[in-house]
């Protein structure tokens, strides 16, 4: 899942957090600025140092909702912005053409960025891809379709499992939602025609579900189905293992503020752009994916509180009928975009274990197509155990920063334990080691930790049955 205009956790909201508490960031003398708009109408931002080091970072932006101010963006927030320049390197980003599921104009904008970065400034001697979020799939999708334009990619809370596995689970969580909580009252999962309608209608059996103990339980339950973390107050410690009312609780503010958005409002975007609906649940055992789930334990203790038959809700959803995807949109968004693992260049990904929109899980479905490939020697993952949505430090970026530029420095990764991280982020300095609060930037230990995610609930890349078996699909696919 990707951000939301009500997303508070969002790498956008730490942006704008850090800039209210930090008004002197942009004020870095020396510092040399193009910006300017390029053909299909999408605005660019570069700035380059006086002490340039030769190496680029081009940043991909999140998604931004429709309607909402889409300036070009050339770093997540402007204390990372001013790290980044005060040490040599230059910042180069754009807008993207429209806002939403913008993957489709992202890609080339980027590289129209770069050309132009070559004309303006000058040819770098690296250029180097990161970005947040949706702009972590971008920063996946450039390298893989422009792989002679990069030297390395830093996607940091990306949606890395592509574009087809996202919005399944997000249809998975949609229909597991409208058959237990909101069967009769009109709620659309797909061909949404009134997206604000829509989420309100789903806010108000949200609302009435979190008053019973058996509303609980269900929303537990959707919940697992997408292995939705019981974690959401970045500041806060995770819930004790057993600690299944505080889980589920975190997993309705999930819903309140994030989900519930995006998976009943923001879906009509993208059917816009693809022609129709570009997912499907045919075919999915619901109790298997319960049985693999993070929250297994969560689910079957609220079910025994609530009195509740947990085979019973079950057997509902798999006799509820099932939502085919209509082949044209499926297809778009397989184009925009699903991964083959094909990288060339070396990866360093960053992701928070208490993601509820972009769930950690999406490192392992990357991981799993990048090895597929066999490329796993380039792909290094890092996980940081924090809550919230791109609730990464500017301390722990830097950190990130310095280790892929080792990579490419020495040829070898180096240490990439969770100590090693630590300490490099420290060195940072306290200016850097922050995490924004309504009252204040709120000092913190860097907090990166060892840690391996369990599978994607339900992978699509371009080793999938479904794509292999899809003539289209595998022509998107270039395999070894």
């Amino acid at each position: 899942m990707l951000s939301t205009t009500k997303s508070v956790l969002s790498v956008a909201a730490l942006a704008t957090s850090l800039l209210a508490f930090l008004p002197t960031v942009f004020a870095q003398s020396g510092v040399s600025t193009h910006t300017g708009t390029l053909p299909d109408g999408a605005t660019y931002l570069i700035e380059v140092p006086a002490n340039w080091n030769g190496t680029v970072f081009l940043y991909s932006h999140g998604y931004v909702a429709p309607g909402s101010a889409n300036p070009a963006k050339d770093a997540g927030d402007p204390v990372t912005r001013s790290y980044m320049l005060a040490n040599g390197f230059a910042l180069a980003g754009s807008s993207y053409a429209t806002t939403g599921w913008a993957v489709h104009e992202a890609l080339p904008d980027q590289i129209a960025v770069l050309d132009l970065f070559s004309q303006l400034v000058g040819t770098p001697k690296r250029t180097v891809a990161w970005g947040h979020s949706l702009g972590g799939m971008v920063t996946a999708g450039l390298i893989q379709r422009y792989p002679g334009r990069f030297d390395a990619a830093l996607p940091m809370c990306g949606v890395l499992s592509g574009g087809v596995a996202t919005w399944n689970t997000a249809l998975d969580f949609a229909f597991a939602f409208k058959t237990l909580l909101a069967p009769d009252i009109g709620l659309h999962v797909v061909k949404i025609s009134d997206p604000v309608g829509n989420v309100l209608l789903a806010e108000g059996a949200l609302t009435f579900a979190q008053a019973t103990p058996q509303g609980r339980a269900r929303l537990a339950l959707i919940y697992a189905l997408v292995d939705g973390p019981g974690w959401f107050v970045p500041t806060s410690p995770e819930p004790a293992p057993t600690d299944f009312g505080a889980q589920e609780f975190n997993q309705f503010l999930w819903a309140q503020t994030t989900d519930l958005p995006f998976v009943f409002g923001g879906r009509a975007e993208l059917e816009l752009r693809a022609g129709g609906n570009p997912s499907f649940n045919t075919g999915v055992d619901y109790g298997a994916q319960l049985a693999n789930s993070i929250d297994h334990d969560e689910v079957v203790a609220l079910y025994q509180r609530a009195g509740l038959d947990l085979d019973a809700d079950l057997q509902t959803l798999q006799n509820a009928p099932r939502v085919s995807a209509d082949p044209q949109a499926l297809h778009y968004l397989e184009t925009n975009i699903i991964f083959d693992g094909q990288i060339s260049v070396p990866v360093l990904t960053v992701h928070t274990k208490g993601d509820g929109l972009v769930l950690v899980q999406n490192e392992s479905a990357y991981k799993s197509v990048v090895n597929a490939a066999g490329n796993s020697g380039l792909l290094r993952q890092t996980f940081v155990h924090r809550a919230g949505h791109c609730a990464i430090t500017p301390g722990e970026t830097a950190a990130a920063v310095q280790t892929l530029l080792n990579r490419l420095d020495t040829g070898d990764w180096g240490p990439l334990d969770a100590s090693s991280l630590n300490t490099a982020a420290s060195a940072k300095g306290s200016s850097l080691n922050v995490f924004p609060t309504p009252l204040g930037p709120l000092p913190v230990q860097p907090a990166y930790f060892d840690f391996t995610p369990a599978p994607y609930p339900r992978p699509f890349d371009a080793f999938s049955s479904e794509c292999q078996s899809d003539l289209v699909c595998r022509s998107l696919a270039v395999l070894p």
